[in-house]
């Protein structure tokens, strides 16, 4: 990744407007007015609009000047500051706009979702679910090496991590949850804190630096190693403990005179914590286990399900250029906005299509099912089981690994296996240690 070329400053714009067309022409120039976005409705920055052929008349500087206008005139000051003690802003373009209702519609209030989302009895699984991909991806993205398949089974046996890998998913996990626990309440450092010290709890090289802010020595830079740049070096450790009081305010204004919506919110705490640094590792999963709780806490409750990091993970580039396209244009907040704005529709639209493959899952066990001596017995739980028990013969199946993976009593995980195995024999219950473990028998077709 390499750093977006800093556009013209609008002083410099003006000078050479002036220098070219003089002071008449210049001024009839900005009066005929302009738009945010170019003639697709795009927010582009400058790396990209000057290679765009620009309308008549205009060349690309003169173009983007208008552009420029048009944002400085309807761009909203935020409470929360550059490098350069300058306020970041933001504009909201058309589409934005529309994301943002679709959003409120999809993610927030009584909105209509699937039977196993909207039911009590059911919704626990896909939470957890969400939860164990979301430990998963967000970890990844910052190096974390394991197979989803072992990360998936670590998590559902509850067994302690074996690698460093391993931990980091393991501490995503524990902090996603730690995020539900405080969502009613304010955010403060010392719920920052703690939070990074549960997301980076025996993965630093120093375990001091757990749940503590980085220090001048230990010398932070965003870098890219592919091309050994230096991509950007956050503010001074000094600064930390006054910007994180800031941002901490910004996060619990929510009735402050000027309205920022509450989506608008969450995304800025994610990004001033990833532009802050405040931390010697773990800031990006730190700083979006905070956008979660600011989401949850006003009411869009729908984000527990979904994951984040999944999409970000497929195109991380993108996500490291709507930070460069913010700092290098005016600390405008807008590019990172419009990313996340598109992140979160995707990861909205990727939960409509998970869920709508567990439900013809679930159906088409239920189909194998009519007219045998199992029909109708079988909650959802036992029948995603059952499912996965005819495609994978002789797999093994634990009541803590049921227990965990929908978030029900061990008593309940227990009873669901027992029925399974003692009254229908579709489970073979076999000792292990203490315990029993459950074996998927190869003709469970044939028994049903």
């Amino acid at each position: 990744m390499r750093i977006p070329e800093t556009p013209p400053t609008f002083q410099n714009m003006m000078r050479d407007a002036l220098e070219s067309h003089g002071a008449e022409k210049t001024v009839a120039l900005l009066a005929s007015g302009g738009s945010i976005t170019d003639d697709k409705g795009r927010y582009l920055h400058w790396e990209k609009l000057k290679h765009l052929s620009p309308p008549k008349d205009l060349t690309p500087q003169e173009y983007w000047l208008k552009i420029k206008m048009a944002r400085n005139l309807v761009r909203i000051p935020l409470p929360l500051y550059a490098l350069n003690d300058q306020p970041f802003g933001f504009c909201i373009s058309e589409s934005m706009q529309r994301d943002l209702h679709w959003l409120d519609k999809n993610t927030a209030g009584t909105i209509s979702m699937g039977q196993p989302i909207t039911n009590p009895n059911t919704r626990n699984t896909y939470l957890i679910t969400s939860l164990v991909e979301e430990s998963i991806s967000s970890s990844q993205l910052e190096g974390a090496s394991t197979t989803r398949n072992d990360a998936k089974e670590m998590l559902r046996a509850n067994r302690a991590p074996a690698d460093h890998s391993e931990q980091m998913i393991f501490n995503n996990y524990q902090a996603m949850q730690l995020v539900r626990d405080f969502k009613d309440d304010d955010l403060t450092p010392s719920l920052i804190m703690q939070l990074h010290q549960v997301i980076t709890e025996n993965t630093l090289d120093d375990p001091k630096k757990a749940g503590c802010l980085r220090t001048d020595d230990d010398n932070i830079h965003v870098v890219d190693f592919s091309h050994s740049t230096i991509l950007y070096t956050p503010p001074s450790a000094e600064a930390l403990p006054n910007r994180l009081q800031i941002l901490c305010d910004f996060a619990n204004d929510t009735q402050s005179k000027v309205f920022i919506h509450p989506v608008i919110r969450a995304i800025m705490l994610h990004f001033m914590i990833g532009y802050d640094h405040p931390f010697v590792d773990g800031n990006g999963r730190t700083a979006r286990a905070i956008f979660y709780w600011a989401m949850v806490r006003s009411g869009y409750w729908l984000t527990e399900y979904i994951s984040i990091s999944n999409i970000i993970k497929q195109a991380p580039i993108q996500y490291g250029k709507a930070y460069l396209h913010t700092e290098t244009d005016g600390d405008d907040a807008t590019y990172f906005l419009i990313h996340q704005l598109e992140v979160l529709k995707q990861a909205v639209s990727s939960l409509h299509s998970y869920l709508s493959r567990k439900a013809l899952e679930i159906e088409e066990t239920e189909k194998l099912l009519d007219n045998t001596r199992v029909q109708g017995q079988l909650n959802h739980r036992q029948l995603s089981l059952l499912k996965h028990a005819i495609k994978n013969p002789n797999a093994l199946y634990s009541i803590q690994e049921h227990q965990q993976s929908h978030g029900i009593s061990y008593q309940t995980a227990r009873t669901d296996l027992l029925t399974l195995a003692d009254k229908f024999n579709l489970l073979r219950k076999r000792k292990y240690g203490n315990s029993f473990v459950f074996v998927a028998l190869t003709n469970i077709r044939d028994l049903l």
